[in-house]
């Protein structure tokens, strides 16, 4: 990881650039296959399954056996940890709920909001090296609470494996039932587009490699909803003498560990605190599974000492964090400056892990910056607000001056007649 000190203001920009990769050549084969999947549907899903993922799939669908067997093949303590995951998620999505409050903007002119579920969504979950089955909590649960009719999920399923154990108990714990054995960029556009298999959904939810992400970027100019623009994971740490070295170390290397085009930021205001998280994150690193991932992923990391606290608002509101640690003394009151940053963790006992899988915020979360301009996924993500307005022959009394005048205004004689027709 490099280390850098006081940072000139015009070295922020450089220093908190997101890895970037050459995407030219990735975008060209993924709408290839958005074409192919649009033209061909099952075929050409099956090809590119059989090609990327499994040479023995014939068909898509998961059975209701298979998802009813997986409850025996996990064990009782991640059931019972999945199972106050569900009951933590639920309990904070659900306060997200909106009731219709009809408002009377004037007498005779009433306005009201109501929310209505999303009828068809897709869940992508991916299922390699690490099998996301929190993710499906994180997705189904709110989409379940907005009212979704239909909830399609999508997860590969590689040669000689079967589908992780947890994913389909997840998956029947919150009332997903069809799901299907595909993942890639064929997965998104068959969610897409609608295939002879796997119904068209409106709008498509979840996380996966770089042509996952490239496929969502793609359909969503063709029309197709996504949850917000996807870049690799992040997390940014801040701390002061008050943390805890091996704390720190730990959340960096958790974020880094997602895949080696992740990226970790220290920021601190205490000098000794820089060298003492790169030691505690040599020692955690050589420990864990994912060293390799998490070492090239450390690369793009960086420590930061900040020698005031005007300077270290400044760098995490231009840097926009996915994630953000606070593990300062007086993390409340910096937590109230914060403007951009996809979900905050707070204090030195509120590790991103937290937020990953059971405390109940959603872990979907902007990155890449977005956090300027999107929210994490929420209750909101799943539904559509639709305005109703009723208007009495007193209150177009009232209003129908205004409108007929504007409209005038704007020559636009056939609005304000639809108006003066009425009052005379």
């Amino acid at each position: 990881m490099e280390i850098i000190y006081s940072p000139n203001s015009s070295q922020w920009k450089q220093l908190l650039a997101r890895p970037v990769f050459e995407n030219n050549a990735l975008e060209a084969t993924v709408q290839s296959v958005l074409n192919d999947v649009k033209a061909n549907g099952d075929t050409a899903v099956l090809r590119y399954s059989q090609k990327f993922d499994n040479p023995s799939i014939t068909s898509f669908e998961v059975s209701k056996s298979e998802i009813d067997s997986a409850e025996n093949l996990i064990s009782s303590e991640l059931k019972n940890a999945i199972e106050i995951a569900k009951n933590n998620i639920t309990a904070f999505h659900s306060k997200q709920a909106e009731t219709a409050n009809p408002i009377e903007t004037m007498p005779g002119v009433k306005c009201w909001r109501k929310s209505v579920g999303i009828q068809r969504v897709g869940l992508y979950i991916p299922g390699g090296t690490a099998p996301l089955f929190s993710t499906i909590l994180m997705l189904a649960i709110p989409a379940k609470i907005a009212g979704c009719k239909e909830i399609i999920l999508c997860t590969p399923q590689k040669e000689g494996q079967d589908i992780h154990p947890a994913i389909l108990y997840s998956a029947k714990l919150v009332g997903v039932d069809k799901i299907y054995k595909i993942g890639g960029s064929q997965a998104i556009a068959a969610m897409a587009f609608g295939t002879e298999t796997i119904p068209k959904v409106s709008k498509i939810f979840g996380p996966g490699n770089q042509f996952v992400t490239m496929a969502k970027m793609l359909i969503a100019k063709e029309g197709v909803a996504i949850d917000m623009p996807a870049g690799p994971s992040e997390v940014m740490v801040v701390a002061d003498e008050t943390a805890v070295p091996a704390f720190v170390a730990s959340d960096l290397l958790s974020q880094c560990e997602h895949g080696a085009d992740s990226q970790a930021i220290l920021l601190s205001t205490h000098k000794p605190l820089i060298e003492q998280v790169k030691v505690e994150i040599e020692k955690q690193l050589a420990l864990l599974p994912r060293k390799e991932l998490a070492a090239k992923s450390l690369e793009f990391s960086k420590l930061i000492y900040v020698d005031n606290q005007a300077d270290l608002i400044d760098l995490i509101n231009e840097y926009a964090p996915e994630h953000l640690i606070l593990s300062v003394k007086n993390y409340n009151e910096l937590g109230e400056k914060i403007i951009n940053a996809g979900s905050v963790f707070l204090g030195n006992y509120s590790p991103e892990s937290a937020g990953d899988y059971a405390s109940g915020t959603n872990h979907t979360l902007p990155t890449n910056g977005y956090a300027k301009a999107y929210s994490g996924v929420s209750l909101d993500s799943f539904v559509r607000k639709i305005t109703f307005q009723e208007i009495t022959k007193e209150g177009l009394h009232n209003i129908g001056h205004a409108i007929e005048t504007m409209a005038e205004a704007e020559m636009l004689v056939a609005h304000k007649n639809a108006v003066s027709i009425r009052l005379k």
